[in-house]
């Protein structure tokens, strides 16, 4: 019994160390002129680990999923108080998907207990008590059209599929198979949306679960599944740090409707609005930068089951560009642990930080028993967790790499493509992190700069940040081009008074 217990116990551990760690943020919408304007975004799980898949209960009422002692409880928001409760405390079991049962006050959810068995479940509102909702099915995700008729995508060998459940003659019709995990009744309208994984473009779809008729609305947003509906009949979905907008009566394509600047909104996901879209919750994994601060402080701590616990399975170690020092959790968590044992004096200081997309770029000074040297570690972190680590070591300072990068941005600046291709070798090769080759050639690098200098005449690059390590320059820069702004990092090496090699990271 014993082992029996302790092999289900870690069957569920092992689930929820594959979760991302996740946050779930509340905002207020508010109309201009009919268009939906965002509110300040507020973090109201706080909570280490996963939180996910929000759903309003009402207007005052947040339900989510959230990791608590080992398992993922139903979490309840009450955004009049800012207080969070919990809905359930299964033990062997965990919650996901919480959605309120129309035309009462009941939740349902699906539950994975630690045996295996994926059900759905309903939940007394109050009391929290479960009673078996559906059975036989393995419901991944689901949406209520009625009270008795549930719209679900069930597990099916490696894929989902879309079945419509009636819960008072207990039938089930499947009518697609490969669909994604989104499932949303459309406002003013007797539909359901899902997305259709059947073709290599994902398609999002009505269903008009009485009839079966399904009809084509709009392709995703590239490799994005997650969407809501707004009542204004617009529908919204997340990737990276935008929200992407549609109208399938007003916009014949997806436009950009909203950019979040904070920088633990880099990677939405789940997104949805309460019934009458004054409210919308939305899901974004944890900063990058917050991962890899807690390593730093991990490590420095000595702690090195927390100083792995951030990384992942398979994380490649690596001298930039491609040098590969080893691979795999196991061998990093040994390879500092012996370093430990030999080193009892050991710290790391960051003293500048960069930051784009899933990578941070750190500036490190390294004491190792009173001996203090730099060194510049590049993290790649996704779902999560530092999935690659690339060092640049510091070699012998070049006093001309510096200026030659200044001269470059001079040019760069004036639009002046001779002044600009005269900073660069003739066999300049350019790459997108960490080694893919994107050109090489002054040829080809004044073909494409040359169309862009005379194409974009409000182009300017200031420059953030710096880091220098001997001919390496590393700059964060901000540019304006066509009225845009982005931010771009580029990795520059001066060989002879020249730069031989560019990697963006993007």
């Amino acid at each position: 019994m014993t082992i029996k217990l302790s092999i289900l116990a870690f069957f569920l551990y092992a689930v929820l160390l594959s979760q991302t760690n996740t946050e779930v943020y509340l905002l207020e919408i508010d109309y201009d002129k009919g268009q939906p304007v965002l509110g300040k975004p507020i973090n109201v799980s706080n909570n280490e680990g996963y939180d996910n898949q929000p759903s309003f209960y009402n207007d005052n009422q947040l339900l989510f999923s959230a990791t608590r002692n080992q398992q993922t409880d139903i979490a309840r928001y009450n955004i009049r108080d800012s207080q969070i409760s919990w809905l359930t405390d299964t033990k062997g079991g965990s919650e996901y998907s919480p959605l309120k049962i129309p035309n009462g006050k009941k939740v349902s959810a699906i539950r994975l207990d630690t045996n295996g068995l994926q059900r759905l479940y309903r939940y007394d509102i109050a009391t929290g008590k479960p009673e078996l909702l559906v059975d036989g099915l393995k419901v991944g995700y689901h949406v209520w059209f009625s009270p008795d008729i549930l719209v679900c995508t069930v597990l099916v060998e490696n894929r989902m599929d879309l079945v419509v459940v009636n819960l008072t003659d207990n039938t089930q019709h499947t009518f697609q198979k490969n669909v994604g995990r989104s499932l949303q009744k459309i406002p003013n309208s007797k539909l359901i949306s899902y997305v259709s994984k059947e073709k290599d473009i994902w398609e999002i779809k009505s269903l008009d679960p009485i009839s079966g008729a399904t009809e084509k609305i709009v392709n995703t947003v590239p490799g994005v599944e997650d969407l809501c509906w707004l009542l204004n009949g617009s529908l919204l979905m997340g990737k990276k740090s935008v929200l992407y907008q549609f109208h399938p009566k007003t916009s014949p394509q997806w436009k950009q409707f909203h950019r979040f600047e904070d920088e633990n909104l880099g990677n939405i996901s789940r997104v949805a609005t309460n019934s009458i879209s004054s409210k919308m919750a939305l899901v974004s994994e944890v900063s990058p930068e917050i991962i890899v601060q807690k390593q730093v402080e991990s490590y420095n701590k000595r702690d090195i089951k927390a100083f792995a616990a951030c990384y992942s399975e398979n994380v490649l170690v690596q001298i930039f560009p491609n040098d590969t020092l080893y691979v795999g959790n196991q061998t990093l968590e040994s390879n500092y642990r012996d370093y430990y044992e030999n080193t009892p004096e050991t710290a790391v200081k960051v003293i500048k930080r960069i930051s784009i997309g899933n990578k941070v770029i750190d500036e490190e000074e390294a004491t190792d028993m009173g001996k203090t040297n730099r060194q510049i570690a590049i993290y790649e972190i996704n779902n999560g967790l530092i999935n690659s680590m690339t060092f640049l070591f510091e070699k012998k300072p070049n006093s001309e790499a510096e200026a030659i990068i200044d001269k470059q941005l001079d040019a760069y600046n004036a639009r002046d493509i001779d002044a600009f291709l005269a900073t660069y070798t003739e066999d300049i090769s350019v790459f997108n992190y960490p080694d893919r080759l994107s050109y090489e050639g002054q040829e080809r690098m004044r073909k494409g700069y040359g169309e862009f200098f005379s194409n974009t005449p409000d182009l300017h690059c200031e420059i953030k940040q710096r880091i220098v390590i001997g001919n390496t320059i590393i700059d964060e820069e901000y540019i304006t081009a066509n009225g845009n702004n982005f931010s771009a990092v580029a990795i520059y090496e001066v060989a002879d008074g020249k730069i031989a090699r560019v990697t963006f990271v993007r």
